[in-house]
């Protein structure tokens, strides 16, 4: 006989199930500036992997993913800057730059100024 608690089917219960009120309650005291600075990290990071900047270089290297992810983190800052401090915006946007740069240099074709990933957003990035 096992300790495992059993539901009504005889399945064990999973003992790390996710208490999903208490996920609500710790979701509603994160300010908005954090959501939006992680949310903008973690797009920076698939862009980078996407870009074959990571150690595996081009293991993961997707330009049409990579394309997708730098669009929707312009995007965001675009839509956002008014509403995070510049002590936020500024190093995002920073790398926001670096990443569209890293996609032109990834290009076998580069897009013309203006055209490139997120530059509907920001405006031409110039190397």
């Amino acid at each position: 006989m096992t300790d495992t608690p059993a539901d009504s089917a005889g399945a064990p219960e999973a003992l790390d199930a996710p208490d999903f009120d208490e996920m609500t309650r710790d979701i509603a005291e994160v300010p908005a500036v954090e959501v939006i600075v992680t949310v903008a990290v973690n797009l920076m990071s698939a862009a980078a992997v996407k870009l074959g900047l990571t150690e595996e270089g081009d293991a993961y290297k997707d330009l049409d993913e990579a394309r997708k992810l730098v669009t929707a983190l312009a995007g965001l800052l675009d839509a956002s800057t008014t509403e995070i401090s510049s002590f936020h915006a500024a190093p995002l946007r920073d790398g926001l730059k670096s990443l569209q740069l890293a996609f032109r240099e990834a290009s076998l074709v580069p897009d013309e100024p203006g055209q490139g990933p997120g530059e509907k957003y920001t405006g031409p990035v110039y190397g």
